[in-house]
């Protein structure tokens, strides 16, 4: 694409809670992202203590070419689990990622339960601050921090 092509932005995310399967009792937003509809689904539920936790199982489609987790999908599932953990005091606010750092520090395998568990370091006007661990049945996967920018309130 060259910029010269307009795209219509039909996707509408839209918080569903799942009600049969593994799943059942967590809550996803099928058709709000393109790219997360395509490497998920990503699922988040509030835990005993009332934490967020954001999961999903690792499947073939999932790894690299050494069989490890690639490191684009755990990337863009920390992208969706930032969001979930920031979603309190984003307060619907459009908000983009405006920073993000990542460290990889371990592995999931093929049927995996993947977590992420996180937290708002400092929420500004304009700008907050998280930060996440994800991790799987073998330990750690990864460590992420990020800052996203809300832009405009939602119309």
């Amino acid at each position: 694409m060259d910029g010269g092509e307009v795209l219509e932005n039909t996707y509408v995310s839209k918080l569903i809670t799942v009600t049969e399967g593994e799943w059942a009792g967590w809550q996803c937003y099928p058709g709000g992202d393109p790219f997360e509809d395509l490497a998920g689904p990503f699922y988040y539920r509030i835990d005993a203590d009332g934490q967020k936790v954001c999961a999903f199982r690792a499947e073939r489609r999932h790894m690299n070419g050494g069989l490890f987790m690639h490191g684009g999908c755990v990337m863009t599932f920390a992208d969706f689990s930032l969001f979930v953990i920031a979603r309190d005091v984003i307060d619907g606010s459009r908000t983009v990622t405006a920073t993000f750092n990542c460290e990889l520090v371990g592995t999931a395998r093929i049927g995996d339960l993947v977590e992420c568990r996180g937290d708002v370091v400092k929420a500004g006007r304009s700008m907050v601050f998280v930060r996440g661990i994800i991790s799987a049945p073998g330990g750690p996967v990864a460590a992420f921090s990020s800052v996203l920018k809300k832009t405009t309130v939602r119309g």
